[in-house]
Formats: C-alpha cells, sequence, structure tokens
C-alpha cells in the first residue's frame, strides 16, 4: 500500500484556504507543508502530524497514536495516527489544528 487514498482526500478537503500550503510526495504518501515546513502528511494508512514535543507528549497518551518512526529512529515531535483515529472527522480536525497551530509558529523556509 502507498498510502491511503481516503486519508489523503480528508486532509485535502479539511486543509482547503490554509495558506501558504504546498503539496509534496514525500515518505511514499504525501505531505503538506507550510511556508515551507511539513504539516501534516500519510504514510500508508497512517496520518503524520509535526505538533512539537510537549504536544506530542499529550497526543501520545490516546491509543490511535503512536511514535513517528518508520526508519528506525524515533521523530522527536511528530505522531502518527491510526484510522480509528482519523476517520472520525472531530479527531481529524483536532489533530489538523494541532499541527497547524505548531507549524505557524515556525519561520519560513
Amino acid at each position: 500500500m502507498a498510502y491511503d487514498e481516503e486519508l489523503a482526500s480528508k486532509i485535502q478537503d479539511r486543509t482547503k484556504g490554509w495558506n501558504s500550503l504546498e503539496s509534496k510526495k514525500m515518505f511514499g504518501g504525501i505531505g503538506l507543508l507550510i511556508n515551507g515546513n511539513m504539516c501534516v502528511g500519510t504514510w500508508k494508512e497512517f496520518l503524520i502530524l509535526r505538533v512539537g514535543e510537549t504536544e506530542a507528549t499529550k497526543l501520545l497518551q490516546e491509543k490511535e497514536t503512536k511514535v513517528f518512526d518508520i526508519t528506525g529512529k524515533v521523530m522527536k515531535g511528530w505522531v502518527m495516527v491510526s484510522p480509528e483515529g482519523w476517520r472520525n472527522d472531530q479527531n481529524l480536525k483536532r489533530y489538523l489544528v494541532a499541527a497547524k497551530k505548531f507549524v505557524d509558529c515556525m519561520p519560513a523556509k
């Protein structure tokens, strides 16, 4: 499986109107960048979020989340969300907003 098309479609729909948003192929899926900084993406059936270490620690308490580790090296400040988490529209919105909030504070690349 390359990446979940349903997830990619949901992300695209819910991020319409975000300023300075760019979509790129990454990790065998898609990645959405704000001002050149990776924000959210897909990997297989997982939603990938860049939320910073503080928010990641909170989110990792949820059963639908796990650390972002697709290479054997954990990416600090990132979280992966299983379909059980992102298929719920309220959860998906909450996850996307958390990532946008973090990345919006980063300097543009």
